[in-house]
């Protein structure tokens, strides 16, 4: 088998490697390969065929590599109702402790349906809760400081 012949193959191989993985770190080897398989008619040496292999992966990687790190991001900016879980809110409806009782809480500006987490709490309107996930479109809240009603108060 010839030098060019190998070349194209390791080349080949490393652009299927590529496609099944989303790195794309592989791919500058699968062009260097590919240079060096051109490069290959002209220069006989395996070893100076190798090395240009070499100095060629590096430099492609050492190139492209920030560049392409900045555009496949890999931080996610948590979206949509994602974005609430864990965040604290007002209750502006009474979320009763029956199950199935549907109280509603404001968080951010925006107001959502809510349940306690634990059907043996009652949250009157204006305590401070957290949300500890979504269920369907009802937040699952917990109190983190509940506010007593001035009838509670005169009755104790």
């Amino acid at each position: 088998m010839l030098p060019w012949q190998i070349w194209l193959i390791i080349s080949g191989v490393c652009f299927i490697i590529e496609i099944a993985t989303v790195g794309f770190l592989v791919f500058w080897f699968a062009v260097a390969a590919l240079i060096t398989c051109l490069i290959s008619l002209v220069v006989p040496n395996i070893i100076a065929q190798t090395v240009i292999f070499i100095i060629l992966s590096i430099v492609l990687v050492s190139l492209t590599r920030p560049f392409a790190n900045k555009i496949g991001r890999k931080d996610q900016t948590v979206t949509n109702s994602n974005a609430v879980v864990g965040k604290e809110g007002i209750v502006i409806k009474e979320i009763n402790s029956t199950p199935g009782e549907i109280g509603q809480v404001k968080i951010s500006n925006d107001i959502w349906s809510a349940i306690v987490s634990n059907y043996d709490t009652s949250i009157p309107v204006g305590s401070t809760v957290r949300v500890l996930k979504i269920d369907g479109v009802k937040l699952v809240i917990e109190p983190i400081s509940i506010v007593h009603s001035e009838l509670e108060t005169e009755k104790k």
